[in-house]
């Protein structure tokens, strides 16, 4: 195998609480069946990564917190600003320590707990070596919380609630689609003009640094901020 890369996002899920590197692994390793693993999500995570370490001599981390998710991740968030960026070569280590900075334990979040107890890493903040600057992780405490939206609750029934003998049906027969269908309508067509996601946006492009360089990109070409700057004086 290859080594790998993963870049993800310091920010809440509503189904594992938080999301980072072994998280990572569940869109890129399984494809359109994944949906199967919902209701056993911690321990497939766990599994993903043990498999990772089986075809891959190299893994490693960068998780972004320059701007991070609060609240009913992974699409409905509210962006909060951190200027935070970590890496590790141990997913579990990466996960805990981003975990912690947003106020939760890393060993109440069973993803975590089960990986550390497999020894597939690092999951006790205590016994992870941390070299920081600027940001004292070990005493910080964002008051990151999950919350819930239309999608969490609707999962939450089907998986885990009064509906969970439905489970099969709707999420291993064609069925499936129809609530891949309903998500998309929920999240692009109801939540974001009308639940405020599209002023989120517009505030973070506006009032955040990360969301004006954001805009420099533009088509995927990074434009220099002293160009930036000498074509809006011209």
């Amino acid at each position: 195998g290859k080594n790998v890369v993963h870049l993800p996002t310091v920010k809440c899920h509503i189904y594992t609480t938080t999301t980072g590197a072994m998280k990572n692994a569940f869109g890129g390793l399984l494809t359109t069946n994944r949906h199967y693993c919902h209701p056993t999500i911690h321990e497939t995570l766990v599994d993903l990564l043990a498999i990772q370490k089986e075809i891959h001599p190299g893994i490693f981390t960068v998780t972004d917190g320059t701007t991070a998710g609060n609240g009913p991740g992974p699409r409905t968030m509210i962006p909060v600003q951190k200027d935070v960026l970590l890496a590790s070569g141990d997913c579990v280590a990466i996960d805990a320590v981003s975990s912690h900075l947003m106020g939760f334990d890393p060993m109440s979040l069973p993803y975590i707990r089960l990986a550390h107890e497999r020894g597939l890493g690092v999951g006790r903040i205590d016994e992870i070596e941390i070299v920081e600057e600027g940001v004292d992780v070990r005493n910080a405490d964002w008051g990151f919380t999950v919350g819930d939206n239309a999608a969490s609750k609707v999962g939450d029934m089907l998986w885990f609630g009064p509906l969970k003998a439905l489970n099969k049906l709707a999420f291993q027969t064609p069925l499936v689609y129809a609530f891949i269908f309903g998500s998309f309508i929920y999240h692009d067509y109801v939540w974001f003009p009308f639940g405020g996601g599209q002023k989120v946006l517009d505030e973070w492009l506006e009032t955040s640094p990360w969301g004006e360089l954001f805009e420099t990109y533009g088509a995927g070409q990074f434009v220099p901020w002293s160009r930036r700057l000498a074509a809006s004086s011209t």
